[in-house]
């Protein structure tokens, strides 16, 4: 009897473990999709930066045409970590005020990344809605400091 308790409690932790996994997928993305790695991308450099108290992307505002797949090739020149959130206003607003409550919060979505200090990455994404969007680093006080930029898809 003892065995088949000891498995029915390993197959509900495997079954627990794996609902945020299936949920994670099926998540909605206001800005468009994660890309797809087989397929063609166009290639965008986006820089991280800190001038004195400002704080800011390079460039501050990108256009890409409804449809289009980009990899976001992406570069921390600054003394702090940064972020690379890409939503609509409203949803990074949201987000960043959760970040004040818990400013350590980590992104494992595949609409963020967060970069070191001096460390580069990249985001891989399909803009498939027209509109405007927005990336940010809700990194409690740097969007206030500037750091944010748009993204017009046509």
């Amino acid at each position: 009897m003892r065995i088949i308790h000891t498995i029915a409690a390993a197959l509900l932790l495997i079954a627990a473990a794996a609902l945020p996994a299936a949920a994670h997928s099926a998540h909605h993305f206001s800005a468009g999709e994660p890309g797809d790695p087989k397929q063609p991308a166009r290639t965008i450099k986006v820089s991280m930066q800190e001038q004195g108290k400002k704080m800011l992307y390079e460039p501050a505002r990108i256009v890409v045409r409804k449809g289009e797949q980009i990899r976001f090739v992406l570069f921390n020149d600054g003394i702090e970590n940064h972020e690379f959130v890409l939503a609509t206003v409203k949803e990074n607003l949201k987000h960043a005020a959760a970040m004040k409550k818990n400013p350590h919060m980590a992104h494992h979505d595949p609409n963020a990344i967060t970069l070191a200090p001096l460390n580069g990455g990249e985001l891989l994404w399909k803009f498939n809605k027209a509109g405007t969007f927005e990336y940010g680093c809700l990194i409690p006080g740097h969007r206030e400091a500037g750091m944010h930029g748009t993204i017009v898809v046509k």
